[in-house]
């Protein structure tokens, strides 16, 4: 069983559809008993850093997730999942993010105006780790962003993916059992989906 880590915040219907696509059994949850009990969690995230990280903490998912991950026990971030891994964003200045890694998380830059932000669209990938949940994903392929902020990890050896958006943007990381995506895999289509496949292989489903 697959948790979806309900914290108050986000849509996580398109993310318990691609679960069931694939034929993996999800329960959706902010409860610290449940979410041990599942073999494997995911974290999506839609909003911004601050209220994200605030429902978080009033629902008790903050050390859910925690107690969750020094389990040993894998879990995927998606999107702002993917930030809420590290201390802090740049998007809100003083809240406090999981501190689970160490990069910043800052605006991708307009390029004096010549760029749309967010970032919304299709860009193809770059990939560092040809493992984990990238294990049998062709290279070059095409992946779905929605954000404004972007990681540039601390430690590049966690850098799983890379693409390009008037600057490069690590997309995806691979440290241990943390997984995370700064795209959409749910949204992503065939790619998306065995992204997803290999995931709840490493959980057992």
């Amino acid at each position: 069983m697959i948790a979806v880590i309900d914290y108050g915040a986000g849509n996580l219907q398109s993310v318990v559809k691609a679960l069931h696509f694939i034929g993996c059994d999800c329960t959706v949850t902010h409860r610290q008993e449940e979410l041990l009990q599942a073999d494997g969690a995911i974290l999506p995230g839609v909003g911004s850093f601050a209220d994200a990280m605030d429902c978080m903490n009033r629902s008790g998912a903050t050390e859910a997730v925690r107690t969750f991950v020094a389990s040993g026990k894998p879990l995927l971030g998606i999107c702002l999942g993917l930030q809420l891994l590290f201390d802090s964003s740049e998007e809100s200045p003083g809240a406090k993010g999981l501190g689970l890694l160490k990069g910043s998380i800052t605006r991708i830059p307009s390029a004096g105006g010549t760029l749309k932000i967010p970032h919304m669209g299709w860009n193809s990938l770059s990939i560092a780790q040809r493992n984990g949940i990238f294990k049998d994903v062709p290279e070059e392929v095409y992946v779905y962003f929605v954000h404004s902020y972007y990681l540039q990890a601390d430690d590049p050896a966690i850098v799983a993916a890379r693409t390009q958006y008037g600057v490069s943007i690590d997309a995806a990381i691979q440290y241990r059992n943390l997984f995370a995506t700064q795209f959409h895999p749910e949204k992503s289509g065939k790619v998306g989906l065995q992204i997803l496949r290999n995931f709840a292989e490493m959980t057992g489903r």
